[in-house]
């Protein structure tokens, strides 16, 4: 490579992935408007970069392993420019919607907050390799510390390690998922060997080494200890392995105190896409909720969580595929007996079909989270569209440094 085969440009915006975007476009990973970088182009791709001329906005990044590791791609901005940036990507969204509301202050997580996450895990000639890939590559970088991930998830690495040694082949690398709990580490295995007998006997033999309260591999369980809880309210749910589960407790909880807020003084309330009851189960302390979810795993984790709690309203569950069939507008309205207000998560797709039907019933009252900018607008426009109000927007940005960000809406009729 020469100096005459590099190429100079401005970064004019932020791509909804947080790579900088030049005129083209060009594509340059950890970059900021305004500055002016150089690089070879390697199709829409700006690589080999220098920044010639940085941000104002620009800091020093605090994880060691942030040139490498592909976790965190917005750790090079300041933490006042990734909020702003965040709130208008979804004002942005709604704009092209032809939408407006309020915007309260961004909420984001604090470091070291994150109870979840998945390690890649090579087996080796002297050992295994635990980390993240880089971005774009099936390139491990190795991980000893991290500034997202709370403590725990940190201490896990070297038993992840040792599952690595165990259980995976040489070509293809362990998914290994670990949350959190009340009850320990939930560590669930995907992409390993087949779990024989021999297998099985050896992690078994790990399990008993580490503070770990239940292991599976490929959804087959190897081991508990005791049942990995997490706390919903008052409720204690013991969610299948690797089923859906906020990335933060705290965001979790903001997401919460604001859908709280909009069903304020509601006594029936149906939750669409319910999960394991992480709003269900608060929600149930001052009113009867009817809980719907597509997986019966974590419809029945709910259902359980409900029946150990003490102190909460009614709550029923069933298990609904939203997408095939969602819920009629007669339905929110059964014998009469209305349900004041509807608590809709959907997956990052949204819920175009089940929102259509919300928009033709007679809810007074929505709280839509999101964690999918461009499909809530979507789906917001339908609302919008049959009569309902979009009132305020909450933007919590529990993925800090990454491109994500996620909300609750206020909608009445």
């Amino acid at each position: 490579m020469t100096e005459a085969e590099r190429i100079i440009t401005t970064i004019e915006r932020l791509g909804h992935q947080g790579d900088g975007v030049a005129k083209g476009p060009l594509f340059a990973r950890r970059t900021l408007p305004g500055e002016v970088v150089s690089g070879i182009a390697d199709g829409q791709n700006l690589t080999d970069i220098r920044v010639e001329t940085p941000s104002d906005a620009r800091i020093k990044a605090s994880c060691r392993h942030y040139k490498s590791c592909g976790g965190c791609n917005l750790q090079h901005a300041s933490d006042a420019f990734v909020e702003n940036w965040k709130q208008e990507f979804v004002r942005h969204a709604l704009t092209a919607q032809g939408l407006e509301a309020e915007f309260r202050p961004l909420y984001t997580s604090p470091e070291r907050s994150r109870r979840r996450a998945t390690f890649a895990a090579r087996r080796t000639k002297k050992g295994a390799q635990v980390g993240f890939y880089t971005a774009g590559t099936d390139i491990i970088t190795p991980i000893v510390d991290c500034q997202v991930m709370v403590p725990d998830l940190v201490e896990a690495l070297p038993f992840v390690e040792q599952l690595a040694v165990l259980g995976s082949s040489r070509k293809t690398p362990l998914a290994v998922t670990v949350t959190s709990s009340i009850g320990g580490l939930d560590v669930s295995v995907k992409q390993g060997k087949p779990l024989d007998a021999k297998l099985r006997m050896e992690l078994a033999q790990l399990f008993g080494s580490y503070p770990v309260a239940r292991l599976t591999w490929d959804d087959d369980l190897v081991a508990m200890e005791q049942p990995p809880s997490q706390s919903f309210g008052v409720a204690q749910v013991t969610i299948p392995a690797g089923a859906f589960l906020q990335a933060t407790k705290d965001g979790e909880l903001a997401l919460l105190k604001s859908v709280q807020e909009i069903t304020q003084g509601a006594k029936r309330i149906m939750d669409l896409f319910a999960g394991c009851g992480t709003f269900s189960l608060p929600l149930a302390k001052h009113a009867e909720v009817h809980a719907i979810e597509g997986e019966p795993e974590m419809i029945a984790a709910l259902d359980t969580g409900w029946r150990r709690a003490q102190g909460l309203h009614k709550v029923t569950a069933t298990t609904r595929d939203l997408f095939r069939r969602p819920v009629l507008p007669e339905e929110f309205n059964p014998f009469g007996a209305e349900f004041d207000a509807v608590v809709i998560d959907p997956p990052r797709a949204g819920a175009e079909a089940q929102t259509a039907e919300l928009a033709r019933s007679n809810v007074p009252i929505i709280a839509y989270v999101s964690c999918n900018p461009v499909s809530f607008a979507r789906d917001a426009r339908i609302l919008v569209d049959a009569g309902y109000r979009l009132n305020w927007i909450q933007v919590v940005d529990q993925f800090r440094w990454s491109a994500h960000a996620e909300l609750v809406a206020s909608f009445t009729l």
